[in-house]
């Protein structure tokens, strides 16, 4: 309990639904400051994360960062929407700080990245204030086959916040959507490699932005993959989702795919915040089993509900046919990459931390296997029997494939042939396509199963295209509002980390 009695007011009655305008308004006009703000998370965070493992660690210079903003509030005005605005960061994405960056795993625990990340760098320059570091499925769950989204070594089993975790909390970005679904920050930064912002998004009925490979530098980001690989925002609101993308998009030299954003550079995604941008739409609707076949009859019927209420937003609505839906699929191009990623990434690492190679993680593991191996490393030692050169003929053959049956033969035919702006899944089903093809997705809140699990509605687009998928979530959010926070039953919730 606080002893304040201004926030505890402010923590009990105001803050769980906030949004960043709300924040903003109340520290303008004085009513709250960001180091307030920062210490009604805190508590927040040490109320609530107990029972879903969300948060790792602290940063424990955030309120000392928060009271300095407020000073340069006071002095200077705010330098934009994220000014003093507390943002969790997944445990993948380095920050020059006295916090740690590890993919979840014990071998990085101790590990300090020499340098601040692309997406640290722009927080920091928007003024935003980085609170901590979220827990996350275990190298970004590529490291053995059966373990469950939302687990670590270092940090146990997130839980999702809905239904007294009895509902899939989603992965990678396990913790980065559960912190957000009980409102332990404003906002939070996930990474998807394939599905692992968009699922957890989706299973925290939350908006999920993954963004084009491209939009957002992956420099500091412990990587699984060149070519799939991205961080994005997730948020309880599209708007709130579009100030952080904002603030993380730009080109960075050192991450040459950053450089094919010609059309996007310094932009200012809220301007395309439309709540009538579903008149006149014209979205395709993909048919094939393979995106429809594991939904449930009850998510089917979401679904169509969905489908409905785009239909009466006026947008036009069209079956589409994708020609790749029922081709082979394998993860080749990830086991190839990750290895060459990794040890790239471990080598520059401080001479402090010993753990230098792919092979040393595998190492580690072994020698500390009670804490480390619970559900094995499997897919590690895959990628370890790999050149890590990249030349092999499998990995490039894999590469060709998922590039054109991704986008030729994948989400740009479907956008062409059939004359839509934009393709709808349900959920987040689609999210394995568009990560193949570097493409950009929105999932949005859309519902919720008759035992409370959240249901998602993702727009998909071809390359930068976020502005249309900005458009459209934006106003099905608008139209729509369906999303409603969880029942934080905390005590039932409580016990050992797993």
């Amino acid at each position: 309990m606080m002893e304040n009695p201004k926030l505890r007011s402010l923590l009990n009655d105001w803050l769980p639904e906030a949004t960043i305008d709300d924040m903003q308004e109340k520290m303008e006009n004085g009513e709250l400051s960001s180091k307030e703000l920062v210490l009604l998370y805190m508590n927040r965070i040490a109320e609530v994360d107990p029972a879903i493992h969300s948060v790792l660690e602290l940063n424990p210079d955030a309120l000392h960062i928060a009271a300095a903003l407020d000073v340069e509030r006071r002095e200077h005005g705010a330098r934009g929407p994220l000014h003093g605005i507390p943002v969790l960061l997944k445990d993948n994405i380095d920050t020059h700080d006295k916090m740690h960056t590890s993919a979840g795993s014990l071998a990085l625990e101790h590990s300090i990245a020499p340098e601040d990340s692309f997406v640290a760098s722009q927080l920091r320059k928007a003024g935003a204030v980085i609170l901590g570091k979220t827990n996350m499925t275990e190298w970004a769950n590529f490291m053995a086959i059966g373990m469950p989204s939302g687990y670590s070594s270092r940090g146990g089993q997130v839980l999702n916040p809905y239904g007294q975790g009895r509902f899939h909390v989603g992965g990678s970005s396990a913790g980065s959507g559960a912190a957000i679904a009980a409102n332990l920050a404003a906002v939070s930064v996930g990474t998807e490699t394939s599905g692992s912002i968009l699922n957890p998004s989706c299973q925290n009925s939350l908006v999920g932005i993954k963004p084009t490979v491209g939009l957002i530098s992956r420099r500091g980001i412990i990587p699984i993959s060149y070519t799939q690989d991205t961080a994005g925002p997730m948020a309880r609101t599209v708007k709130d989702a579009i100030y952080l993308l904002s603030a993380l998009s730009g080109t960075d030299a050192r991450d040459p795919v950053t450089l094919t954003n010609t059309s996007l550079r310094g932009e200012d995604f809220s301007r395309h915040l439309d709540p009538d941008g579903l008149q006149g739409a014209k979205l395709g609707v993909p048919r094939d089993p393979a995106y429809l076949e594991e939904l449930s009859d009850e998510k089917q019927e979401l679904f169509e509900q969905c489908l409905n209420q785009l239909k009466e937003l006026g947008a036009q609505l069209k079956d589409v046919g994708i020609p790749s839906a029922e081709a082979e699929w394998g993860y080749d191009v990830l086991t190839y990459e990750f290895k060459s990623g990794v040890n790239a990434y471990l080598s520059q690492l401080p001479s402090t931390v010993k753990v230098r190679s792919l092979a040393n993680v595998i190492a580690f593991n072994k020698h500390h296997m009670e804490r480390t191996l619970k559900y094995g490393q499997e897919v590690l030692l895959e990628s370890e029997e790999t050149s890590g050169s990249l030349k092999e003929k499998e990995y490039i053959s894999a590469l060709e494939h998922d590039q054109y049956m991704s986008t030729e033969k994948g989400i740009d035919f479907a956008l062409k042939v059939h004359g839509v702006e934009a393709l709808v899944f349900p959920h987040d089903h689609g999210s394995d396509l568009a990560a193949r093809a570097g493409y950009p997705s929105i999932t949005v809140p859309a519902g919720y199963t008759s035992d409370g699990e959240p249901f998602g509605l993702t727009f998909t687009g071809t390359v930068y295209s976020e502005p249309i998928l900005v458009r459209l979530a934006y106003a099905f959010e608008q139209a729509t509002k369906v999303r409603k926070p969880p029942v934080l039953e905390v005590a039932s919730m409580r016990g050992k980390r797993a």
